[in-house]
């Protein structure tokens, strides 16, 4: 009977953390180029041979693709892109597919794909808390902040170049610590992208990959999953008060 006990808090543990990610997500939801976070766990199956890995979302696992210990909860990143919408500003750039912007910021070196974009009192293209984005050159200057920009991020002003954005993969995006303000840090297996493999659209932004809608149901089964398991571990608890009161009695 502990055994169920544990379980029961141990559930209740795990949907705790869902229900973090999902506020995380739902606060999110209007950010650009926000990915959703999703919990992961690592349940063990009693009696039934070896672990076996859970997901809450379960439509992420070929997304996810990622072994975890026991009844170990991890947070990953859904890294599917969200849908892009125009915002006719010309520093505003989101990138179609895979990719992220580097950008240099007071603590090294950092990623995003938050590509909103302005020009500080320096001429140098900067992200929207300041934090410079290179390009394969260095930083950025620009004379105007209605540049050219084509898909393979190369900038122009008054038919000159003037300087080409760098764009970066990882082979495993999913996991990528966050250090807030839309940037991660560097993973493995970082490569630079080629020209052709570039699409950048300048006057959009992305999208984050929230749907509201999606969250709030799966607020709504992770409650009640709590509460199931809130009444398990009350029924054992009354449970053991009536058989200490019996022994009390003989």
């Amino acid at each position: 009977m502990e055994e169920l006990l544990g379980v029961a808090l141990q559930s209740m543990q795990q949907d705790m953390a869902r229900v973090d990610r999902v506020a995380m997500n739902l606060s999110n939801a209007l950010t650009p180029a926000y990915k959703r976070e999703v919990a992961v766990v690592r349940a063990q199956s009693a009696g039934r041979g070896p672990s076996f890995a859970r997901m809450w979302d379960a439509g992420m696992a070929e997304t996810m693709g990622r072994e975890l210990s026991a009844s170990q909860v991890e947070v990953l990143s859904d890294t599917r892109s969200g849908t892009l919408k125009s915002t006719g500003q010309n520093l505003d750039l989101a990138i179609a597919g895979s990719g992220y912007f580097e950008v240099q910021t007071d603590n090294g070196t950092a990623y995003t794909r938050q590509g909103n974009f302005r020009m500080d009192g320096r001429g140098r293209l900067v992200t929207a808390q300041g934090y410079p984005v290179m390009g394969k050159g260095g930083d950025i200057y620009l004379n105007t902040s209605q540049p050219s920009i084509d898909a393979a991020g190369n900038i122009v002003e008054n038919k000159l170049p003037v300087a080409q954005l760098k764009i970066v993969q990882f082979d495993k995006p999913a996991s990528l610590r966050r250090l807030g303000d839309g940037l991660v840090a560097a993973g493995d297996g970082m490569t630079q992208l080629q020209d052709a493999e570039i699409q950048i659209k300048q006057g959009y932004l992305e999208n984050a990959n929230v749907s509201s809608m999606r969250e709030m149901v799966e607020l709504t089964q992770t409650m009640r999953h709590f509460e199931s398991m809130q009444k398990v571990a009350q029924g054992y608890d009354e449970m053991l008060g009536t058989a200490i009161r019996k022994l009390g009695d003989m």
